[in-house]
């Protein structure tokens, strides 16, 4: 296998667990003072929302992704095992790896665009741009393609992907 996209991808998903857990940690933050203020202080804080909406987005993205690389994700292996002989199983893994790996592609592409349209309007109580929600999009695609060859360059040469958790 190529030794360096193992490395690459190693540390992009040790990256992206790190971004999704200290934005797990804001999204607690956030919503504990928007709690607070609101029952509190009796003023809610207008942008707790709308921050915590944006970390949520963080969240779900790269935690896909890094569940992508780990074999976190949905699959059918038990049926795999069952009604396959072993012999034929690679064309079933490549298949499946080769399908997440054109999801990742896809949402690449149509995240991008899709940011690129709203990049001119603004998140009201933030100003800053839209564009901002569709950046882990784009992100966890271009990963999830990534993530997807090196679990079909370790199928093909009968290697395993490590997970970078472990």
């Amino acid at each position: 296998m190529l030794p360096w996209l193992t490395r690459f991808n190693a540390m992009a998903s040790r990256l992206c667990m790190y971004v999704a857990v200290a934005s797990l940690a804001g999204i607690v933050i956030v919503v504990a003072w928007q709690v607070f203020g609101r029952y509190v202080l009796n003023s809610t804080p207008t942008w707790a929302e709308a921050i915590a909406l944006v970390l949520v987005l963080y969240v779900t993205m790269l935690g896909a992704a890094v569940g992508v690389r780990d074999a976190r994700h949905i699959g059918l292996d038990s049926l795999v095992i069952m009604f396959v002989p072993e012999r034929h199983r690679i064309w079933f893994e490549l298949t499946c790896h080769t399908l997440v790996g054109l999801f990742g592609v896809l949402m690449a592409i149509y995240g991008a665009q899709l940011g690129l349209s709203v990049m001119p309007y603004k998140i009201p109580i933030l100003g800053v741009s839209e564009g901002i929600n569709h950046i882990p999009l784009v992100i966890s695609g271009i990963l999830i393609l990534l993530f997807s060859i090196e679990h079909i360059l370790a199928r093909i040469q009968e290697q395993k992907v490590v997970p970078s958790w472990h």
